[in-house]
């Protein structure tokens, strides 16, 4: 498979559309982006890496963060973890209130915000230094030194964070936050404000594609996690357009309001796409459009 031209093909077709959607102005650091960036880049696990556009620019990885948390949260409780969160599609938006009032204050999944939260409080319990032990987890996955917090994006989140206030305190209404909501949703924040670039992003999911193993083949995950979270990320990983991406790309993968999506083959690659307009479910335009495009001509997916 010459995945290198199909990426080269596929980039330059899926530059060329118009790019209807939005910037996330919601978050003032998010709505002073460049709109016109548009970057891709694969890792696989026979070692072929390869990049187009702006793959090399950092970019805020906000949601995809939670793959990762839910990673270590996972990592340290096991199967117990289950008993705070659900595993089900939400069929709702990503910051929805409404169905945690009928499920007791349980998520339905640890993707949406309501479920990222419980997984910043497990991990606040749990974790001596909390931001620190992230941020080290992280580094080790991807055997990177140099991924970052950011400082000001992760401000700009608490300013305007009203609905994940309201999430975290209704949850603790119901008894599934233990910590202090101000101290939880400090860290969720920290978590969201996450910066890569597009080769950053791909070299640390490369573990969900390698059995739960890491670049440098430390174990990250069991062989069952990774599975797992593979599952997740395709029926949950896109909110409530995720029954859409896995009909159109058939990918386990997560996405972000910056604008960044990462998607899993299991046994083959991880690959990378940024492109900060998103469509009106939160996903990003060009990047569902490429991921697309790219499966269709590869003739891969998991189906």
């Amino acid at each position: 498979m010459d995945f290198k031209e199909i990426i080269q093909e596929t980039y330059l077709k899926t530059d060329k559309i118009s790019n209807k959607g939005t910037l996330a102005t919601y978050i003032p650091q998010l709505a002073k982006v460049n709109s016109k960036s548009f970057g891709v880049y694969i890792s696989t696990i026979d070692n072929l890496n390869f990049g187009i556009g702006d793959c090399y620019q950092k970019f805020s990885i906000q949601s995809i963060s939670k793959v990762l948390s839910l990673s270590l949260a996972y990592k340290i409780l096991g199967e117990k973890i289950w008993e705070r969160l659900g595993v089900e599609p939400s069929g709702t938006a990503f910051n929805s209130l409404v169905q945690l009032e009928t499920d007791n204050g349980i998520p339905r999944n640890p993707f949406i915000n309501a479920g990222a939260i419980v997984i910043s409080d497990i991990l606040l319990s749990n974790l001596e230094n909390p931001k620190e032990d992230f941020l080290t987890f992280v580094r080790n996955i991807a055997n990177n030194s140099e991924l970052n917090y950011s400082s000001k994006i992760a401000a700009s989140e608490k300013e305007v964070g009203f609905r994940n206030i309201a999430l975290c305190n209704f949850i603790k209404s119901f008894g599934n936050i233990k910590n202090k909501p101000s101290d939880v949703l400090d860290f969720y924040f920290d978590l969201c404000s996450l910066e890569m670039n597009c080769k950053e992003l791909s070299e640390v999911f490369l573990f969900l594609a390698n059995e739960g193993n890491s670049v440098t083949n430390k174990s990250i995950l069991t062989k069952s996690q990774s599975k797992r979270i593979n599952a997740l990320m395709q029926t949950c990983g896109f909110y409530d357009e995720s029954g859409e991406f896995s009909f159109k790309v058939g990918l386990p993968g997560k996405s972000g309001v910056g604008g960044g999506i990462i998607a899993i083959h299991p046994g083959k690659y991880s690959i990378a796409v940024w492109s900060p307009k998103l469509n009106t479910k939160g996903n990003s335009y060009k990047g569902m459009k490429f991921l697309e495009e790219f499966t269709t001509r590869s003739e891969l997916s998991i189906f």
